[in-house]
């Protein structure tokens, strides 16, 4: 059983912004991260889950619709996934 924790403005984005839609799909991905973690991620294809580079080097993102992903990076050693961002494919670091 996996872990997941979320940066604390993750309740900010998805409070503000964020269809119904994507929170559903969000709580799903979760689910699934708790359940299986990383390997269970990438079992679905849908989720397109993909490991990123330059900036966010160290980082995943999986695809929650065609316009939204999560961004997160997994910490083996405890069973953690720790969700950094739920973004609008924007990859800008702030």
């Amino acid at each position: 059983m996996w872990t997941i924790q979320e940066h604390r403005d993750v309740d900010k984005e998805l409070s503000a912004r964020v269809p119904i839609e994507i929170l559903k799909r969000y709580e799903k991905w979760k689910d699934i991260a708790m359940l299986s973690g990383p390997q269970g991620l990438r079992a679905i294809k849908g989720f397109h889950d993909e490991a990123l580079a330059g900036k966010w080097k160290g980082y995943r993102s999986s695809r929650l619709n065609e316009q939204w992903r999560v961004i997160y990076k997994i910490v083996a050693d405890v069973l953690l996934v720790q969700v950094v961002r739920v973004t609008p494919h924007d990859y800008r670091r702030t």
